[in-house]
């Protein structure tokens, strides 16, 4: 087999996992606040196939996954998203307050499932000796792979614009005249994480969400969760 395509199987199903869990968070949420459209629409599935966006599920974890491998021949960070979970707010028994624990779902749900690869790694440590040095760093790759994964999407998520989780729960927290202004943004949205993204850092190196972000992941953040899950400091 090629030597790559096991790192890459392993890159592919932690991301897959993450992305998935997260749109499923979200109905699940709704459906248990009162809204059942994600239910009716065949979105309240754990199958990754109803979850898939073109650019999010495919395109850009595609591109990242050929560049790091092309380039330092391994995966060191992945990152995507999924098609959103169709929400009606008003179906909501709470629409205001039951938004801002939908939205919050997808981003909790990642750090459980970041916490669950950490926890892994306590039976992986009694595997050696016994399994293969091969299938031993295979799972070693696949926990922090999922670990970083999972915190990516979840911090990244939480980022206070509208349409992204951050923004939904800030416009269901702030006082009404701060709340109309923040939610009129989410049209644009996108456009305005694009711009953060790909735009700003090239105005100022110290102007990079992202890079802040992936940062706090390989560093603090991944030591957390791991202490977290009992393996000190």
């Amino acid at each position: 087999m090629t030597g790559w395509l096991p790192e890459l199987a392993v890159a592919i199903l932690a991301t897959v996992l993450a992305i998935t869990l997260h749109e499923a968070a979200h109905g699940y949420a709704a459906l248990a606040l009162g809204d059942d459209t994600a239910q009716r629409e065949g979105r309240l599935s754990l199958n990754p196939l109803r979850h898939v966006d073109r650019v999010g599920t495919i395109m850009l974890p595609g591109f990242l996954l050929a560049v790091q491998m092309l380039t330092i021949g391994r995966v060191e960070a992945m990152f995507g998203w999924a098609k959103p979970v169709p929400v009606n707010v008003w179906k909501l028994r709470n629409p205001r307050y039951g938004m801002v624990l939908v939205a919050a779902a997808g981003p909790a749900m990642n750090v459980f499932l970041a916490w669950c690869a950490a926890m892994l790694g306590h039976p992986v440590e009694q595997m050696d000796g016994v399994l293969p040095p091969e299938a031993l760093e295979l799972m070693v790759r696949f926990i922090v792979l999922s670990i970083m994964a999972n915190l990516l999407l979840a911090l990244f998520n939480l980022m206070p614009i509208p349409p992204l989780d951050g923004g939904r729960i800030l416009v269901g927290l702030l006082p009404a005249p701060l709340a109309a202004p923040l939610a009129r943004l989410e049209p644009a949205g996108l456009v305005i994480v694009m711009l953060l993204i790909f735009v700003l850092p090239r105005l100022s190196e110290g102007l990079d969400p992202i890079g802040w972000i992936s940062g706090f992941v390989m560093g603090s953040g991944f030591r957390t969760i791991l202490w977290l899950a009992g393996h000190g400091a």
